[in-house]
């Protein structure tokens, strides 16, 4: 005899079905959110360090404030762009600032391009020498450096001075305060990309020096058509870090050689906007100048990565 069940209800099958479908569910919404929850400390991070301050920027910009508590904010708009617009010492700080990134391109591309090239000949324990007395300015604090550099172009005693006897005043002279901290941070920069050079050269596999050496290239074509183009990624990223990091890097040295003298010789943007805040008490300014310091340099990063895509050659 068969024994036919009755089908269950439409709500005991619901039931039934019901915990089988959410597990699923919440399995692919844990697998969609785990990403996220790597990024999660690093979002914050940016989010606390970066982009909050950054809107506190745009915002305080738009302020008149001379940063005392006890004084009000006063709201002006778009006034504080306008007047820094207005100031020549702005845009003469923006004249020294194209100066100075000019003036850092040979010791951060082309020096080390040439130091790096140089040290594959040198192999054995002499190597490390070599690569350890070119990296070594990088690791001097920047405050010491001013000073045994002011002491070294100190004028009649410096040991600059005694040498070329020119009984001039390098660190405190119009024409040549500029030239002294382009030549100091990229004296100190050096090491850092030569490092990153090496990096690169050493990214580059030796089975195209080997097959052009077959099919008989000399060392200079291979330099020439094979090292040149696969370390275009990697000078081109030195290029952009001089545009970006050049007034930051130099602040040290101004602060502690020349505050910004003589005669505003050495103040680029970087310096300038610090001046508006601690010595002019103008915390508006200062956030506007920050603000088109950002903006300014922003724009010119992406085209900077816009170029590096279109010219840069990859191994692939």
């Amino acid at each position: 005899m068969f024994v036919v069940e009755s089908p269950l209800p439409a709500t005991e099958a619901a039931e039934t079905v019901t915990p089988s479908y959410r597990p699923a569910r919440f399995r692919r919404a844990g697998r969609f959110a785990v990403p996220y929850l790597y990024l999660a400390p690093a979002l914050a991070l940016l989010v606390v360090w970066i982009y909050r301050p950054l809107v506190q920027a745009v915002e305080l910009s738009t302020y008149s404030w001379n940063l005392l508590p006890t004084s009000p904010m006063k709201p002006v708009g778009t006034g504080n762009y306008e007047r820094l617009l207005d100031l020549p010492a702005f845009w003469d700080s923006v004249g020294r600032t194209g100066v100075l990134i000019v003036g850092m391109l040979p010791f951060t591309v082309l020096l080390p391009l040439l130091i790096a090239l140089a040290s594959r000949r040198v192999h054995g324990r002499a190597r490390t020498v070599y690569h350890a007395f070119v990296f070594a300015p990088f690791l001097v604090a920047p405050v010491a450096a001013a000073a045994v550099w002011r002491w070294l172009l100190h004028p009649g005693s410096g040991f600059v001075d005694q040498v070329l006897r020119s009984h001039r005043n390098w660190v405190y002279d119009v024409d040549t305060a500029h030239g002294v901290i382009i030549l100091i941070t990229g004296w100190q920069l050096l090491g850092f990309a030569v490092l990153v050079i090496w990096a690169g050269l050493a990214g580059i596999s030796g089975d195209y020096d080997e097959a052009a050496r077959v099919d008989g290239a000399s060392a200079r074509q291979i330099r020439r058509w094979i090292t040149l183009p696969l370390l275009s990624p990697t000078l081109l990223f030195l290029v952009l870090t001089t545009v970006l990091l050049s007034p930051t890097l130099t602040f040290p040295l101004i602060d502690s050689m020349t505050q910004g003298g003589p005669a505003q010789a050495t103040t680029n943007i970087y310096y300038l906007l610090w001046d508006y805040a601690f010595h002019s008490f103008d915390a508006g300014l200062s956030a506007a100048a920050g603000v088109l310091l950002f903006a300014g340099f922003g724009v010119i990063a992406g085209v900077l990565v816009w170029v590096s895509e279109k010219v840069s050659f990859h191994d692939d």
